[in-house]
């Protein structure tokens, strides 16, 4: 697998007057991660993890509109697939509840479904390749995956999706009997 094709680069700053927060936000082509000076770098390195994870979260849930989807749609055809796969259409739609998208290729026209709106980037660029790969390839044989390993996010993506399908799937939880007051003396059988 190759690595992530537009990786940032981080620098952490450590401060002595930070004593339990950690913050991160991004500058330019950098994410700054600033952490309390006494951390080790083993929380160091967990802490940055989590910072990255939680400012991608926050820039995914900027919703792409249909025209930036498009725009995505292109630029993930051109760095995987040569620029060979191309839509007419890329958009949202909010009637697709057991799949995460389709495609037509005689049209065209990729469709992804809102669901995927607020997940991780890496996951709505893994379900626009494999609806771009269909472009190229019908069906899910042999070349269709080929096309799919040059994307270094394919089984991370497969896995993040399979695991909201199966959290879908588990019953909801109940809630817990009330607790009895330990100011409210028990019954007693007389």
């Amino acid at each position: 697998m190759s690595a992530d094709p537009s990786p940032r680069a981080v620098e952490v700053r450590r401060s002595a007057r930070r004593r339990r927060t950690v913050s991160a936000y991004r500058e330019g082509e950098r994410t700054v991660v600033l952490i309390p000076a006494r951390m080790s770098e083993a929380e160091e390195k967990r802490w940055v993890g989590v910072m990255l994870d939680k400012l991608a979260a926050q820039e995914t849930k900027r919703t792409l509109g249909d025209a930036e989807l498009t725009e995505r749609a292109e630029r993930l055809s051109e760095q995987y697939f040569g620029s060979r796969a191309r839509p007419r259409s890329v958009r949202w739609v909010t009637n697709q509840n057991t799949r995460w998208g389709s495609c037509t290729p005689a049209e065209g026209s990729i469709r992804l479904s809102h669901r995927l709106q607020g997940m991780p980037e890496y996951v709505v660029d893994y379900v626009l390749l494999h609806e771009l790969a269909h472009l190229l390839v019908p069906g899910h044989g042999a070349r269709f995956w080929q096309l799919l390993e040059a994307y270094p996010k394919t089984e991370r993506a497969r896995g993040y999706l399979e695991g909201v399908v199966a959290a879908e799937r588990l019953p909801a939880p109940t809630a817990p009997a009330p607790a009895i007051p330990s100011s409210v003396p028990a019954a007693r059988d007389e």
